[in-house]
């Protein structure tokens, strides 16, 4: 039995304004991925940044594993992401002349135990636009409420 991990990084949706989602699979090494299932990880603060048409997740924070030995990882580092090559390509073009951002939203592992990243080519909210989906959210909350009262 593979136990699934899904980490979300619930900040983007409220920052962000997400246009396109991808689903890339991520480099890892054994200890990292043990990490991953047990849910010790974070994608919070992290971004994504091109290296050479490649395509990486900076400052994902894994934690070490505790079982890990002289090899256990580093807790921050850079995670290539794989994407196929017209994916990378569109992903590249828009992030540099649309002055958008690739942001990490979720890491989950399939059904078939392998660490996937869903990331989002995403553009900065304003202010009021936050406040906007502040007032949405409090509105379905209300209504959530009224409805389970009936």
């Amino acid at each position: 039995m593979i136990k699934t991990a899904n980490i979300l990084n619930k900040r983007a949706k409220f920052d962000y304004e997400i246009i396109e989602t991808y689903s890339a699979g991520i480099v890892l090494t054994g200890t990292e991925i043990k990490s991953i299932r047990l849910g010790k990880a974070q994608i919070a603060e992290s971004f994504c940044e091109f290296n050479n048409g490649e395509l990486f997740a900076i400052n994902t924070y894994i934690e070490e594993y505790a079982f890990g030995n002289q090899f256990n990882h580093k807790s921050r580092s850079e995670r290539k992401l794989l994407l196929n090559k017209k994916e990378l390509k569109s992903l590249a073009r828009s992030v540099e002349t649309k002055g958008l951002t690739i942001i990490p939203l979720r890491l989950f592992t399939n059904e078939k135990g392998l660490a996937k990243l869903e990331i989002g080519l995403c553009r900065g909210k304003k202010t009021y636009d936050k406040r906007e989906s502040l007032k949405e959210q409090d509105t379905k909350r209300d209504l959530d409420r009224i409805k389970k009262s009936f």
